[in-house]
């Protein structure tokens, strides 16, 4: 499975549990240590969590891969989900604002979520 495919699998996970302001960055050329990254927000720690548990068990499910680290399910307001192509960053609203990885990643060129579904 590309990385492409992989984000574009994560993103559509995320959003069957209600994710919001989806973005992917294009991290190629850009880091070496990843090809992708998935931005998104949970509303609560509660479904950060619920958003870390489908994501989880479905890409595990439908394409037998699990991620090689994850990190911040305790806490839930930061949830990492390292796929090694693609990272998933799970956050709840505050916490996504005061880490700003958009901003952080400017350089990167960035897509919603919506722009790949075509809505």
């Amino acid at each position: 499975m590309s990385s492409d495919e992989l984000a574009r699998e994560i993103c559509r996970y995320a959003e069957d549990k209600k994710a919001v302001d989806l973005v992917e960055l294009d991290m190629k050329g850009v880091i070496g240590y990843t090809d992708r990254l998935v931005i998104c927000t949970g509303n609560t720690q509660r479904q950060t969590k619920a958003i870390h548990d489908a994501v989880l068990e479905r890409i595990k499910a439908e394409h037998g891969v699990l991620p090689r680290r994850v990190e911040g399910v305790e806490s839930a307001d930061w949830i990492l989900m390292d796929y090694l192509d693609v990272i998933l960053h799970i956050f709840t609203p505050a916490t996504r604002e005061f880490y700003r990885l958009e901003q952080l990643w400017g350089e990167a060129p960035a897509r919603r979520y919506a722009d790949q579904t075509g809505e």
